[in-house]
């Protein structure tokens, strides 16, 4: 089979397309990888030696614009699918799946316009409102959060299953801002670690390269002895050592976490069309979590979490998300002989 994977725009989308292209390859299948110029696509695909080819379109995005500004977005992502044409008659592909962002557009309009199989990874509670508009024209939409998906286990490294424990007491806390960092949870953190040091509880915290060397010295500051890191390919090791996050909830932090059975207090960032906020609301009503808006979350809210406890949460978080997601993702496309009809 030959497939296309569509899509990015942030490390969230581009994630998954990573691990959907390894997990494709690795069946001894082909992919080609279709993005936008614009966004984190070229930096994490550019130098890729796994895809047959690399495609990046002056794709950009349709949503917060309004008028005539909206209308030309629109119509650039149709002229954009139009250029594809050419690599579709090319490759032939038996699948095109697209993991959201602007920069699926093109190639997810072309696919419906010539009925090939279109598959759709949505990582966030909330739909995206391109997802929207093309899910009902997709033969799955997976998704980690609706009822009626085939594949809900999200696609994330095993090592966080590995390493996963049941949390009996706090007596570490990670504070995770993304390998941007979150200047809001830095502070936060700041704040709060007085008075975890009187409860000997130990820091972990995960600044983002641009605020690392502030936070360190803010820590020696406040005599407060943490363990600071800008950013760590092996996150995962500092995860299962912590006991409590205090964290951002993009899709694949919060899956990270839960799969490690680590609960966490979230703060979602604000912006970005609050989807961060709906992933967080999902853990917090099954009652596995806690969240915050970061204009009104106090140190005390903290504290407070600190005499609730963590065993319970972090027991039944190991329970709403099983291995291997990417490779079930890819079986339910292989298993199916969905019709298409080629032009």
């Amino acid at each position: 089979m030959i497939y296309a994977i569509t899509g990015g725009g942030t490390g969230g989308h581009l994630t998954i397309a990573k691990a959907l292209k390894k997990e494709i390859i690795k069946r001894g299948d082909k992919v080609v990888f279709i993005g936008s110029s614009n966004g984190q696509d070229k930096s994490w695909f550019e130098n890729d030696t796994g895809c047959e080819e690399k495609i990046f379109l002056e794709s950009y995005g349709v949503t917060n614009r309004t008028g005539v500004a909206k209308l030309k977005s629109l119509w650039n992502l149709l002229k954009l699918a139009f250029q594809l044409v050419p690599i579709f008659k090319k490759y032939k592909f038996d699948a095109v799946v697209s993991v959201g962002g602007y920069s699926s557009a093109p190639a997810s309009f072309l696919a419906i316009l010539r009925r090939v199989p279109l598959f759709i990874h949505e990582q966030n509670a909330s739909i995206g409102k391109l997802n929207k508009v093309i899910k009902p024209f997709a033969k799955e939409f997976f998704s980690s959060y609706l009822k009626s998906s085939k594949v809900k286990d999200y696609p994330i490294e095993n090592i966080f299953f590995e390493k996963a424990r049941v949390r009996k007491e706090i007596s570490k806390i990670i504070f995770l801002g993304g390998s941007q960092g979150a200047r809001f949870i830095n502070d936060f953190a700041i704040k709060v670690a007085p008075e975890l040091k009187k409860r000997n509880i130990s820091i972990i915290h995960q600044t983002g390269k641009l605020d690392f060397e502030r936070i360190k010295t803010a820590y020696s500051k406040i005599g407060v002895n943490a363990e600071v890191i800008d950013f760590h390919p092996k996150l995962s090791k500092f995860i299962s050592q912590s006991d409590l996050a205090i964290s951002r909830s993009g899709a694949s932090t919060l899956w990270e976490l839960s799969a490690n059975g680590l609960p966490a207090l979230f703060i979602p960032y604000p912006l970005a069309n609050n989807h961060q906020w709906f992933n967080a609301k999902f853990i917090q009503d099954l009652g596995l979590g806690w969240i915050y808006n970061q204009n009104k979350v106090l140190p005390k809210d903290l504290f407070t979490i600190l005499d609730e406890g963590v065993e319970e949460k972090s027991e039944k978080l190991m329970k709403i998300i099983s291995p291997n997601g990417v490779s079930k993702i890819v079986d339910n496309i292989e298993k199916n002989d969905y019709f298409r009809f080629k032009f």
